[in-house]
């Protein structure tokens, strides 16, 4: 086939290629094509012009609009602190109950503390403050190092049993069966005596083993859980005479506690949250904790 072959049908200029009898044609690039390569082309010269477009070493061409995006974040980043600064001031000057009893501060206390322990707690304690296996419930009235404003943000600060605070507040429970302290039986008796300080219907026909288990009780337990069981505050002791068990409260999860120990840890916050965030966090859990 001849280039250059004028197609009888089509009236158009073929350009030489055949393929078994099917020769291609060469028709020309549709107009709505070329209008929109114009139309590009165009934009893109007006945008070289107009935005922030070519690299010039270190900096680069500004733009006759001068339209930085990096300046502009920052300004609004400077108005967001700015404004949140308006009322974290009023938050840092305030006891917890004042905060508490101000509807517009609780407004932004409610939003901000969302955030932060979304940001550094959720993890742990779940979005809903409601714990996880080997995390306690912070929405209930059970608390380890006591459930006081002052109580509640000095945990937050120094931890519990935190390495990166020379102030963390420090608790371990002792594994009575793995090093030795009791043996099985005591940890088996023991356990079934803890079993009931919550659960009395648990005694049933176990009188021997919770009466051996209250001796073992009295001679290893009471100087952290007290006579009662009811849990020492200022040692993180818990109370094992309610429904709020940090590892499970049925009876192998008590043994394995007996048996082999606990000592969980709380990062201390001190060193990556300021005062005033920590503050809010703890009007936030506060404000978290359901009344019975």
């Amino acid at each position: 086939m001849a280039v250059g072959e004028r197609d009888p049908h089509s009236g158009h200029m073929t350009t030489g290629h055949e393929w078994n009898g099917i020769k291609e044609l060469n028709t020309p690039v549709p107009r709505t094509v070329w209008f929109f390569l114009i139309v590009t082309v165009i934009f893109s010269i007006g945008y070289w012009v107009l935005m922030p477009a070519w690299p010039l070493g270190k900096t680069y061409t500004r733009g006759l609009l001068d339209n930085d995006q990096k300046q502009l974040v920052a300004k609004r980043v400077d108005a967001a602190a700015d404004a949140r600064s308006r009322w974290t001031k009023q938050i840092a000057a305030m006891r917890p109950d004042q905060i508490r009893a101000d509807a517009v501060l609780m407004a932004y206390v409610r939003e901000d503390g969302h955030r932060l322990f979304g940001d550094n707690c959720a993890a742990c304690h779940g979005m809903d403050a409601t714990g996880n296996p080997g995390f306690p419930n912070l929405t209930d009235q059970e608390w380890l190092w006591g459930g006081t404003p002052d109580a509640i943000a000095h945990t937050i600060a120094v931890g519990v049993n935190s390495p990166a605070s020379k102030t963390s507040q420090v608790s371990q429970m002792l594994a009575f069966g793995k090093d030795g302290i009791l043996d099985n039986d005591a940890v088996l008796a023991v356990a079934d005596y803890v079993k009931t300080l919550s659960d009395p219907a648990w005694a049933k026909g176990k009188a021997a083993s919770v009466a051996k288990g209250r001796e073992v009780f009295a001679a290893n337990c009471v100087a952290c859980h007290g006579e009662q069981g009811r849990g020492n505050q200022i040692m993180g002791a818990p109370d094992l005479t309610d429904q709020a068990w940090l590892y499970g409260g049925d009876i192998a999860d008590i043994y394995t506690t007996i048996n082999d120990g606990r000592q969980g840890e709380m990062p201390a916050w001190e060193h990556r949250l300021n005062p005033v965030d920590r503050k809010i966090l703890t009007v936030y859990l506060l404000d978290k904790v359901k009344t019975p």
